[in-house]
């Protein structure tokens, strides 16, 4: 025990400088003891100050306490611990050895630089997730600007582990990059420009995670899942994802239904060509069967002409878009005419439904049609159809028959 408590002594006097410098052995448990204090430094922080800071944050009531301080972020920083605690102890083993001691140094510097790269990306992904919580920020597409963020911090610590590899001052090689500015903005082109095009899409909200897009130029029909700093994807409601640039998003035309979403009312606008041979003056039998039925009023019936019959059914399908329960109220409901084709004249049922969901909204639809197309022949009217030649086959057949 005396022999031990004599060699710590002249080990304590050499590191004090009373002694020239230290045999391998004292360096060799100098070095041990460093590795055992960062062992336990960081161990220290691992397993108990990590959950006392996380049973401290799961009782407040803020949420974003939850975020900045989880197991990812405490974790990540944890790693920053043993090149501190290294870089600060080594000289006490390394004193007399100043070309190692700067070796080991500038690899511990790299290390922390490394490290402290991770915890910013992880700080950053911590703010995203916050971000998504927050009830103004949620649909911001801001995931584009934490990536180039996060992108020119590595930037910044590559030229700064390379400064000190080649001890050369860091702001030197920034000038020479700047000599090459062209060129990495050749390299760099779709992030800068996605950057560029995440401001703008943000700041104007022109584009939400989970908004439903159409852009034709990129096939892309569906909804947004993911807005990042070179790509947005779209799943397409085949199931099939699009990636789309989003300077593409700003420079190109795309639809964006999220107004119909939040109006909660989708359009229909359809029409059916109606056979112009069928349109007449309705006459004194139809006449008194629509004024029984309530399709027409006395007064319209004691025209000298009497209604047209195309006319009754206009207004008879607006009182029943007006009385329809899946029909939008407070939104424009119009039955009109279209321009006459060749084909028929165009009657055009032009209204909302009051539900965005897709499924609802065909059904919806068809059931409209279905009926609209059922009370035709009960005013006297009939959908224009070209002949299929089963058509003219059996038109053909009669005429013989008669002949």
């Amino acid at each position: 025990m005396e022999e031990f408590n004599q060699e710590f002594s002249r080990m304590i006097d050499r590191l004090n400088g009373s002694q020239p410098d230290l045999d391998w052995a004292s360096r060799f448990i100098l070095v041990i003891g460093i590795l055992l204090v960062t062992y336990f430094i960081t161990c220290l922080f691992r397993h108990f100050l990590i959950p006392v800071i996380q049973k401290i944050t799961t009782r407040t009531k803020a949420k974003w306490d939850d975020y900045l301080f989880n197991k990812e972020m405490l974790t990540a920083f944890c790693r920053i611990i043993p090149p501190i605690v290294m870089y600060i102890l080594l000289p006490f083993a390394f004193k007399d050895m100043a070309y190692l001691l700067a070796i080991i140094q500038k690899g511990c510097t790299i290390y922390i630089i490394v490290a402290g790269l991770r915890l910013i990306s992880q700080f950053l992904n911590s703010l995203y997730e916050i971000s998504n919580e927050h009830e103004r920020l949620k649909n911001r597409p801001l995931k584009g600007i934490y990536q180039m963020i996060n992108l020119i911090a590595i930037g910044i610590g590559v030229i700064v582990i390379i400064s000190i590899l080649i001890d050369r001052d860091a702001t030197s090689i920034l000038a020479g990059l700047g000599a090459s500015a062209a060129v990495l903005m050749l390299i760099f082109k779709d992030s800068i420009l996605g950057l560029v095009a995440g401001v703008q899409l943000s700041a104007n909200d022109m584009l939400r995670p989970g908004d439903w897009i159409t852009m034709p130029k990129y096939n892309a029909d569906g909804d947004v899942t993911e807005v990042s700093l070179t790509t947005v994807k779209v799943r397409n409601f085949d199931k099939t994802i699009t990636t789309i640039p989003p300077y593409a998003l700003v420079s190109d035309s795309f639809q964006n239904w999220r107004g119909m979403r939040e109006t909660g009312g989708r359009r229909i606008k359809r029409s059916l060509l109606i056979d112009m041979n069928t349109v007449h003056f309705c006459s004194p039998e139809e006449t008194k069967r629509f004024l029984s039925l309530g399709w027409i009023s006395k007064e319209t019936a004691k025209q000298p002409q009497g209604e047209v019959n195309l006319n009754v059914l206009r207004n008879y399908l607006l009182q029943y878009l007006k009385k329809h329960p899946m029909i939008h109220q407070e939104m424009m409901i119009m039955v009109r005419q279209l321009q006459p084709t060749p084909e028929g004249l165009p009657l055009e049922v032009y209204c909302f439904s009051n539900t965005t969901e897709w499924y609802k909204y065909e059904a919806l639809q068809a059931e409209i049609f279905d009926h609209f197309i059922a009370i035709l022949p009960q005013f006297g009217l009939k959908v224009y159809q070209r002949p299929s030649g089963n058509d003219l086959q059996n038109e053909s057949s009669t005429q013989t028959f008669v002949s």
